[in-house]
């Protein structure tokens, strides 16, 4: 347990996030004081003067600090000195040198968009980054690189143009690391049919609604959506046919994710009904490891699967990797890498493993072999030199919290094949319509950016018993007169 104290602010989850980036995978408590416990973090400003101090056992132990102008003192400032002082008094005691410095949200490349939008210089946007905020400077330069990138997919768009997430929200087993709303099939298959019907009544409402937009990408994720059985699926497809007319000029995208999920037939339904693009994600190309995680299938199924794919026509197909998954070193992810360049996607995602709060990993973490930064480090350099090897480039990038080593995932992708609707959904700059249980609908305003969220409950029964709350949400979030 790591413990905290704030004192002259309130910034408890920079602190926190900071305090993570050293001491991960540990709970953290913040309390009024210092007491005895092992270990606590003192976080203090006043006066013209930033603190941070580390107990052991109620008795100071270290201490770093730094002065600031309380006259200029802007809140993104207060922050930045705040996890400064933390990041300083912690990397002297851990050793640990984080690469992406006081970074610790979800998109590290937004900082460098609206410097770009501003008129700064990639020069300028490293200086910002590695000096600022300490970034290492082949990651500063991976946060340019992809925030250029988005910067192109972003361009195109319009304030009329709108995007729709599905959300089916089961899975044939839980895996290890998982955190989804995902709710496993043999315990909810006699209720797959009532969820649909549930579901199909919201997208009727979505579809009325949308009817003065235009609809530039569908998302069908989850869960995992080829867990439906074959009628099922067509269903579902049918109904996105029927209410939203997918064409040439519209990204869409169904997980296949689990190879143990898909089928031919179902690969064929998906191209008959204009479905452009798929993820097939084996997550490792090592048979132990998929069995160690959860996974109920070989990786002579992720092969078989993914020529299946091709030999009905999907031209493009994503692949999701974690790297960090428990037992792995540097030479496993080697294997993967190999393995999936034999294969030749279209894209493919590249995870950092993170230890979510509601997986079953992180309540077994005691039991597994977690890998250390440096390794992690090794495993990241491997996968981008793959990438480099298959003629891909990174075009988007995201965090998110308890990542092992404070790392990032990276999307990389051929030219052309990007993933339009990543970029969209992890830069907020496109309503994104949401429908299944857990959805969140999040519109933008053009104008401003400024965003709002209508959320659905995540558990199946409460969203088949409550679809008409759940629409009247939408109704009244949304200010849709349908």
């Amino acid at each position: 347990m790591i413990y905290y104290v704030l004192e002259g602010h309130e910034l408890q989850n920079d602190v926190q996030t900071m305090i993570q980036v050293f001491l991960a995978n540990r709970h953290y408590t913040r309390t009024e004081e210092v007491t005895d416990a092992e270990i606590t973090v003192k976080s203090e400003l006043k006066q013209g003067i930033a603190s941070a101090m580390l107990y052991r056992r109620g008795e100071k132990v270290s201490e770093w600090s730094m002065e600031y102008d309380e006259s200029t003192l802007t809140e993104k400032e207060q922050k930045r000195i705040i996890k400064r002082t933390i990041y300083e008094l912690l990397m002297k005691e851990t050793c640990i040198r984080p690469q992406w410095g006081l970074l610790t949200g979800v998109r590290p490349a937004k900082l460098v968009s609206i410097m770009l939008e501003e008129g700064k210089s990639d020069e300028e946007c490293m200086r910002f980054l590695t000096e600022d905020y300490l970034v290492m400077e082949h990651k500063a330069e991976l946060a340019v690189k992809v925030a250029k990138a988005e910067q192109k997919i972003l361009a195109g768009n319009k304030p009329e143009e709108i995007s729709l997430y599905i959300g089916i929200p089961f899975c044939p087993t839980r895996c290890l690391y998982c955190s989804f709303t995902a709710y496993p099939l043999h315990q909810y298959k006699n209720r797959v049919d009532e969820y649909l019907d549930a579901m199909f009544k919201e997208l009727d409402w979505l579809a009325a609604y949308s009817k003065n937009f235009i609809m530039k990408n569908i998302y069908i994720g989850g869960g995992t959506p080829t867990s439906l059985n074959e009628a099922q699926l067509e269903r579902l497809l049918q109904k996105v046919e029927e209410l939203f007319h997918p064409d040439e000029n519209m990204e869409y995208t169904v997980e296949a994710g689990r190879p143990d999920t898909i089928t031919r037939e179902k690969l064929r339904l998906m191209k008959e009904y204009r479905v452009n693009r798929i993820s097939i994600n084996p997550q490792t190309m090592n048979d132990k490891t998929l069995m160690a995680v959860g996974r109920k299938h070989s990786v002579d199924d992720i092969r078989r699967v993914f020529w299946e794919a091709r030999e009905e026509g999907h031209e493009n197909i994503n692949m999701d990797l974690i790297l960090g998954l428990p037992g792995e070193n540097a030479e496993d992810v080697r294997n993967t890498m190999e393995e999936i360049m034999k294969l030749e996607p279209d894209n493919v995602t590249v995870h950092t493993l993170a230890v979510k709060r509601a997986s079953r990993l992180r309540e077994e973490l005691d039991q597994h072999d977690m890998t250390t930064a440096e390794t992690l480090e090794a495993m990241l350099n491997i996968a981008a030199e793959y990438a480099e090897k298959m003629g891909m480039e990174p075009y988007y990038m995201y965090r998110q919290k308890n990542m092992v080593g404070n790392f990032e995932n990276v999307g990389y992708c051929h030219p052309g094949k990007e993933g339009v609707y990543n970029v969209q959904i992890m830069e907020e700059k496109q309503t994104i319509l949401a429908a299944g249980a857990g959805a969140s609908t999040k519109t933008v305003d053009p104008e401003t950016d400024r965003i709002e969220r209508v959320f659905n409950v995540k558990s199946i029964e409460d969203y088949i018993g409550r679809i008409d709350e759940m629409i009247e949400r939408k109704r009244t979030g949304l200010g849709g007169n349908v």
